[in-house]
């Protein structure tokens, strides 16, 4: 998908329908510099707004899409077929993007008990040295068993996230 070209070709639309930005903004609820980046290609509109817009200039969102109103049942399918696969592998975030994403979430909404975990632990670990007594090295290791469960429970959070459309009763079926 040519962003650019779907940009003209949104805004080609917009004037043969006598509309200015700001007046298709209000129709859609959004503000004339969404539809300013939409029509420069700066940014493709969302799909919902894709419907919308398909109705209102009654051409298909495949024609959007390709950035130009298709003439016959060949080219048309061609193109569906183009914008689809370009739509697929553009928007569709990677596993390994949709861990990060999630990782850093809940690093930020986190942020508060990990400072205080690290300052305990280091207390403890610097009183340890000095005082060498058992307590302070039964404390030590709990604080490691508590930072293993502080990790194990940011795991579940993002594989949770990641998997959320399996539930827990799949693994039961699989494993019976």
């Amino acid at each position: 998908m040519d962003m650019i070209k779907i940009g003209k070709f949104l805004c080609e639309l917009r004037k043969e329908q006598n509309l200015t930005q700001e007046q298709l903004g209000e129709e859609l609820g959004v503000s004339n510099k969404t539809i300013s980046r939409w029509e420069t290609g700066t940014y493709l509109p969302p799909v919902e707004m894709l419907q919308l817009l398909s109705d209102k200039y009654g051409v298909s969102i495949n024609e959007i899409l390709s950035g130009e109103r298709l003439e016959g049942e060949e080219n048309y399918k061609e193109k569906a077929e183009e914008n689809i696969k370009t739509a697929l592998n553009k928007s569709v975030f990677t596993i390994k993007d949709q861990e990060n994403y999630f990782h850093k979430k809940w690093l930020k909404d986190h942020r508060f008990e990990l400072i205080v975990e690290i300052i305990v632990l280091t207390a403890i670990a610097v009183l340890g040295a000095i005082f060498y007594h058992p307590i302070t090295i039964a404390a030590s290791i709990l604080c490691i068993v508590w930072f293993g469960f502080t990790y194990n429970r940011m795991r579940t959070y993002i594989e949770g996230h990641l998997y959320e459309d399996k539930k827990p009763e799949d693994d039961k079926t699989e494993n019976e």
